[in-house]
């Protein structure tokens, strides 16, 4: 049977404490929904596959895109940038993995113990375009 990594995600997230749980916003005709993890909760076997580095010093971010009336996945192109409290910016390298109808979006950032960050992301589809703003603090062990 084929491991779902957003399910996987989703049970991690839920069922680990100190990790914030999916969340999801409607924007526009979208139901985006987004979670930012430790990379450690990660299986080793599913890191593995998709090219996931584990560390307690890098988050994952994960991203699926559905249209908000029918719940299918959509193909999007998607980019964006976080920013710490000193203003500093890093520039996010978005992977998308489809798994059967399912489509994600990932993407590797490094983290710091305590550190508070600001998420910003365009997702665009021909000529509609969102944005996904969010902020989260990470701890590292």
């Amino acid at each position: 049977m084929k491991t779902y990594l957003f399910t996987m995600l989703l049970a991690l997230s839920l069922f680990s404490t100190g990790v914030t749980a999916e969340q999801k916003k409607t924007l526009g005709n979208w139901d985006v929904h987004y979670m930012a993890l430790d990379s450690t909760m990660l299986d080793p076997a599913i890191a593995k596959t998709y090219g996931i580095e584990r560390s307690h010093l890098n988050a994952l971010l994960n991203i699926s895109v559905l249209n908000s009336v029918d719940q299918q996945p959509q193909q999007v192109e998607i980019q964006g940038n976080v920013k710490d409290l000193f203003g500093k910016t890093t520039v996010l390298s978005f992977k998308q993995v489809t798994e059967g109808k399912a489509v994600y979006y990932l993407a590797q950032l490094p983290v710091r113990n305590e550190q508070h960050l600001t998420f910003v992301i365009d997702i665009r589809q021909g000529t509609t375009q969102q944005q996904l703003q969010f902020s989260q603090t990470f701890y590292t062990e």
